[in-house]
């Protein structure tokens, strides 16, 4: 695995993150991906809560008891108190979703998925807008500008690591969605790189 700098730094629709550089191992990392269609997983990557940040941490609650009802988690049980500067998301600062019983707040407990997915589909609401975006782009994440496996998916212990896409191809949309087609394009070509000079590595599978 490298990390390649990209020739031109590509800000996402909120201004920040800012990716600069990636981390090739998205390209050769692989996972399960059909997540809604999985029937083994229990939602793992769900056990442990997310950060989330300050800006989209006030629009959920600005969704009013319609949603509060909807997650079946009072408000004021939603997020953890501390809060952490950090200047690679939106608002320069997070919280955190709190986990209840081994489960993200906003996890659905009698089924499958995302309240905040579910509830945004439900509602008609562009669900980017409030599910965390370390969330949305899961099984990849950022950090000091770099884009890059998540440490479960870099190591094989996620769940659902070894069969599939590889991990950008599994989030190339939402990858669209918040930095733009000329990143993904970029991307394209770069995974074409990849492969290209390490075949064996492109057909790959990590253990479970």
């Amino acid at each position: 695995m490298s990390v390649i700098a990209l020739e031109r730094d590509y800000p996402s629709i909120f201004a920040a993150p800012v990716i600069r550089a990636v981390d090739t191992g998205i390209f050769s990392h692989r996972y399960f991906a059909r997540c809604m269609g999985c029937g083994f997983c229990r939602d793992q990557c769900c056990s442990y809560g997310v950060d989330i940040d300050l800006a989209n941490m006030e629009r959920l609650r600005a969704l009013g008891a319609a949603f509060e009802i909807f997650a079946g988690v009072p408000q004021s049980e939603w997020f953890a108190a501390e809060i952490v500067e950090d200047p690679e998301f939106p608002s320069g600062a997070h919280g955190r979703a709190r986990a209840v019983d081994g489960k993200c707040v906003f996890a659905e407990r009698r089924g499958r998925g995302c309240r905040i997915h579910a509830y945004c589909v439900e509602a008609s609401l562009d669900y980017h807008l409030y599910k965390p975006l370390v969330s949305t782009l899961f099984p990849l994440t950022f950090e000091r500008g770099v884009l890059a496996a998540s440490p479960e998916a870099a190591d094989g212990s996620l769940i659902c690591s070894g069969d599939g896409p590889s991990l950008y191809e599994g989030v190339r949309g939402e990858l669209s969605y918040y930095f733009g087609t000329e990143f993904v394009a970029v991307l394209d070509l770069l995974m074409s790189r990849s492969r290209a000079e390490s075949p064996r590595g492109a057909g790959a599978r990590a253990t479970r």
